[in-house]
Order: structure tokens, then sequence, then C-alpha cells
């Protein structure tokens, strides 16, 4: 009785094509995965230092690209110095309904219970929606008085959202610092806002006019340095003229009434 002839192995059949494909997407598929899953804390660890440091170099305590400081106190210690508090945006009042520290206001923005749709008129800084709880950074002195405050801020330039921290002294009144980590700004124009020549502009400008309004400009032209105009004033963006706007469009939103405005009304009254 004869054997019936073996199949021969046909590697480059379509089934064994499958098979090898399916069987690497799947063997990747674990590898980036368990990989992912292994990373994330350190993710995580890497973000909140990043939040730590750009939040320092808005109010000036923390060189550009730079993790210590003139006397070598790391990212930890310096951003120590600081409470982190939960902000009803609607009453400026704290609030202990978030844990602060965990809360993601840009996240929160997007979900309809937990923010609010801005009209055409608010919505000067194109958000769409705001958060109804943000959250603020806030250092005092050795007497407990307010040294700094520095805010969460974005807004939409030219081709997206920019997003930063704006820091304010003391005195309620006077900007420490401005300072964005991500934009989509184009290079060498709108992408300027990341200068630090730029930024060093900021420091000293004045918020509020003796009416409490948002007063800050962004200019082609300066005013004479004696004028009153000049305290309000920071220079444009060469070429730049919708990234321009939507900078001084965000920064008069997020410090305004739709913004921090109220809890910078609470706190100046409290420490008056």
């Amino acid at each position: 009785m004869s054997e019936e002839p073996k199949k021969k192995f046909d590697k480059e059949s379509l089934s064994n094509i499958l098979t090898v494909a399916i069987s690497v997407c799947l063997v990747c598929s674990v590898v980036v995965s368990a990989a992912a899953v292994m990373l994330k804390p350190q993710q995580q660890i890497n973000q909140a230092y990043d939040r730590m440091a750009n939040v320092l170099r808005a109010a000036a305590m923390l060189p550009e690209g730079s993790n210590v400081d003139a006397q070598g106190r790391t990212i930890d210690e310096l951003f120590s110095q600081f409470e982190v508090r939960a902000v009803d945006l609607d009453t400026g009042e704290f609030t202990d309904e978030v844990e602060p520290e965990s809360f993601d206001p840009i996240s929160a923005a997007k979900v309809p219970a937990y923010s609010t749709e801005l009209s055409t008129q608010q919505d000067i800084a194109t958000l769409g929606r705001r958060e109804n709880i943000s959250k603020v950074y806030i250092r005092r002195d050795d007497q407990g008085q307010i040294d700094k405050v520095v805010l969460p801020i974005r807004g939409y330039g030219l081709w997206g959202t920019l997003f930063g921290y704006i820091a304010i002294e003391g005195d309620l009144q006077t900007i420490a610092g401005l300072g964005f980590y991500a934009h989509k700004e184009t290079p060498g124009l709108g992408g300027e806002v990341g200068n630090p020549i730029w930024k060093a502009q900021w420091p000293g400008t004045s918020l509020y006019n003796e009416e409490g309004d948002v007063a800050v400009r962004l200019v082609k032209s300066r005013s004479a340095a004696d004028s009153d105009a000049a305290q309000y004033e920071v220079d444009a963006l060469s070429g730049a003229t919708l990234t321009t706007r939507g900078v001084e469009n965000l920064v008069k939103f997020w410090m305004g009434d739709q913004g921090f405005g109220p809890l910078i009304e609470n706190l100046q009254r409290s420490a008056a």
C-alpha cells in the first residue's frame, strides 16, 4: 500500500502570511501595552515636574532651562513654598469640592456638568466652555501675606490654543511674569511667545486701571514712558497679529469677571 505524499509547506501562502502578521501584531501589542503600563507612573511624575517648573518660571523663581534656582534649590524645594487651592470661578471663593493637587480644570471644561458654556460676547478667548472650578498657586511671605499668585490661563491664538500661567505680585495688581508651556503658533512669528526677551516685558506691567477693568494691551508702538498708558503696555508680536490679539484676549478673559477676577477682588478685600 503506497503512502500519500506529504503536503509541502508553503510559507508564501495567504493563510501563513496572515498567521505570521497577526502573531507579530499581537506580540507588539502586548509589548507596547506592557510598556505603557510600566511607564505610566514615571510619565505622571514627569508631568507633575513640568507643571511645577512652569509655575515657578512664570513666578520668576526658576531660570529658563534650569531645574535649580541661583541658590541651588530644586523644583521640589521651590514649589513647596506654594499652597495649591481650588477656586469656584463664579464666586471667587476657595472650595474643598475637589482635590486641587489632582484636579484637572482643562478636562473639567469639556464636561457640561462641570463647566459653563460661554456666550459669544463672553468668550473673547475662544474657549467654548469654561470650567466651574479651577486651581491657583499661592506663595506667602513670613508674615502670612500673599507674595505671589500664579494662575493657569489659556486661549486661542492663530493655529490653536495657547496654554500657560500668569503670575501676579502680592499687590494683586502687578504682573510678576507670564509664560506658555504649549502652543501651535508659527515659529519666528507667533511662536515668539516663548522668547525670553518678549516674556521679560511682562513683569511690572499693571493689570487693572482705576475703574478695576483689565487694562493690559499689546501694542505696536509703546506710549511715552512717563504716560499713564505705558504701565499697561507690552510689545505686540511682530508679524503675528492674530497671536497678539489672542494673548491680549486670553489675559483679559482670565483676569476678568469670567475668569479669576472675582478671586482677585476677594483677595484684595481680605488684604485691605
